[in-house]
C-alpha cells in the first residue's frame, strides 16, 4: 500500500515538474518574440533601400538627375526649354529687338543656354576687319557646347544671324556677298531702327569696346 502511494506521489510530482518545464519554454519564446521586429520584412526593406541608393535609385526620389555644374540648372529642365525667339539689345541701355530663331539644333542649343542666364557679349572688333560695314561677330564663352551643321553661304540678307565655329555668332546688318561656312540661327526684322541700333551701339566708356545683350525675354 505504501509503495502504491509513493508511486502515485512520484507520478504526480513528475507531471508537475513536466508542466512547469513546458510553461517555462513557452514564456521564454514569448519574451524572445517581443525582442524581434514586428515586421521582419521591414528590415529587408531597409537594406534593400540602402542598396537602391548606392545604385542611384531610391524609389520615388531620383538621385541620378544630372546638373550643370556651371549654372546650377537641372540639365533635364534645361533641355525642356523650347524658345522660338530671343531678345537682343545693342548696348546696355539700347532698345530691344527680337531675334527669330530657326528650327535647328544650333538655334535650340543657343536658346537653352541663354535661358539659364542672360548673355552679355563683348564686341572686341567692330571697325577693323574685312566687311565690318555689313557684319559683326560676338564670341561665346567656350564652356557652352553648341552643335552646328555648317553650310556654304555666299549671299547674306541684312538681319540674318549665323553661327560659326568655334563659338561665334555672326550678324549681318547689311546685305552682303561674303563666302563662309556658317550654320543659320535666325533673323531680325530688317528695319531702319534695327540697323541704326547696330551701327550706333556706343563704345563702353573706359572699356574700349561694345557689348550686345541676349536674353530669353523673361
Amino acid at each position: 500500500m505504501k509503495k502504491t502511494i509513493s508511486k502515485n506521489i512520484s507520478l504526480v510530482l513528475a507531471l508537475v515538474f513536466a508542466a512547469a518545464a513546458f510553461t517555462g519554454c513557452g514564456s521564454s519564446n514569448g519574451d524572445n518574440s517581443r525582442n524581434q521586429p514586428s515586421d521582419s520584412s521591414g528590415l529587408q526593406r531597409q537594406f534593400s533601400g540602402s542598396t537602391d541608393l548606392a545604385n542611384g535609385d531610391s524609389g520615388d526620389t531620383d538621385f541620378s538627375t544630372n546638373f550643370d555644374l556651371d549654372s546650377g540648372i537641372d540639365e533635364e529642365s534645361e533641355n525642356d526649354i523650347d524658345t522660338e525667339e530671343l531678345t537682343v539689345c545693342f548696348g546696355d541701355s539700347g532698345n530691344s529687338f527680337i531675334l527669330h530663331l530657326y528650327d535647328n539644333d544650333t538655334a535650340h542649343a543657343i536658346a537653352r543656354h541663354v535661358g539659364t542666364a542672360e548673355w552679355r557679349l563683348p564686341i572686341y572688333h567692330y571697325d577693323d576687319y574685312e566687311n565690318w560695314e555689313v557684319m559683326q561677330y560676338y564670341d561665346i564663352p567656350s564652356r557652352y557646347e553648341i552643335p552646328s551643321e555648317p553650310e556654304t553661304i555666299t549671299e547674306e540678307a541684312a538681319g540674318t544671324v549665323y553661327y560659326s565655329e568655334p563659338n561665334r555668332i555672326i550678324l549681318f546688318y547689311g546685305d552682303a556677298e561674303v563666302s563662309g561656312e556658317y550654320t543659320p540661327v535666325g533673323y531680325f526684322d530688317n528695319t531702319d531702327e534695327f540697323r541704326s541700333a547696330v551701327e550706333n551701339n556706343p563704345v563702353l566708356e573706359g572699356w574700349g569696346n561694345k557689348i550686345v545683350r541676349i536674353s530669353d525675354g523673361n
